[in-house]
């Protein structure tokens, strides 16, 4: 099945393997381009029986996902209109449904962290199935104290599973960037290489789960999931609550004072905490 004529992902097959990397410039911001064609990626691949693992990983070496594109505050019909994620998620908000989505695929995904993902950069990465970070270069956040409200596209679901209740509060109220051995200490990631090592261990792994028996990974990761918690009503209570907070006169005005201060530029990106914090 070929996966061509996207503008923002480029896709790479090897055997069972593919390869979902991200380049949206200039920032990989996840936006009204990038997550329609993720949603479409995630929809033909889950019907794709020759695939069996993806490792989601992003071009530009500096972020993954920095977050969603705040400009969402000005318009939010634009965000709502999105026509995102699988049949009987349409109570959930639209980057919620991408996530879930992807969380969803019958194959197993893999993320690879060499740079930043905050916000719902670092919640799509939370929905895959595991997650390798570069020490000293990667960074997961959930910034959204920041700017007034709570993650809106499963954080708040995600987190207490990975993490456990204590340090989810930490991660989300404290609103700070997260270095990758704090991470894999947390059990945000899996494991915590050093850069050089990421792409080599994390494609080595993508290709030996790729070599399995037909049907054996899907059935393991069918298997495994039933083991875990349903995360619908979870979800349910994310949307609602954050529903109230994003509406939320205080929400929109630190949005907007962040983006006039140089959020959503690759200097703001860097430190997008600290620029948050000043305000």
């Amino acid at each position: 099945m070929p996966y061509e004529n996207y503008r923002s992902i480029r896709i790479a097959t090897e055997g069972g393997a593919a390869w979902a990397t991200i380049d949206h410039p200039p920032l990989n911001v996840l936006d009204a381009v990038l997550m329609p064609e993720l949603n479409d990626f995630a929809g033909r691949v889950a019907q794709d029986e020759a695939i069996q693992v993806i490792v989601f990983q992003s071009a530009d070496p500096d972020f993954f996902i920095p977050h969603g594109d705040m400009n969402f505050v000005n318009a939010p019909e634009t965000l709502m209109s999105l026509d995102l994620g699988d049949p009987g998620t349409e109570h959930l908000n639209p980057m919620m449904r991408l996530h879930e989505r992807i969380r969803a695929l019958p194959q197993v995904t893999i993320g690879k962290l060499a740079g930043l993902a905050r916000g719902g950069g670092a919640e799509l990465f939370s929905a895959l199935d595991m997650r390798f970070a570069a020490k000293g270069k990667a960074g997961l956040g959930q910034m959204e104290a920041l700017v007034g409200i709570i993650p809106g596209a499963g954080g708040t679901a995600y987190l207490p599973q990975m993490v456990g209740r204590a340090r989810a509060l930490e991660i989300i109220t404290g609103a700070a960037l997260v270095d990758a051995e704090t991470a894999e200490r947390y059990g945000w990631v899996n494991r915590a290489l050093a850069p050089e090592e990421l792409d080599p261990f994390v494609d080595a792994l993508a290709r030996d789960i790729a070599s399995r028996a037909p049907g054996m990974v899907r059935a393991a990761k069918r298997a495994i999931d039933a083991a875990v918690p349903d995360l619908g009503g979870a979800l349910e209570v994310n949307n609602r609550l954050l529903g109230e907070t994003f509406a939320a006169p205080k929400a929109i005005e630190l949005a907007l004072a962040g983006l006039a201060a140089g959020a959503q530029t690759r200097k703001g990106e860097k430190d997008l905490e600290g620029l948050f914090r000043k305000l």
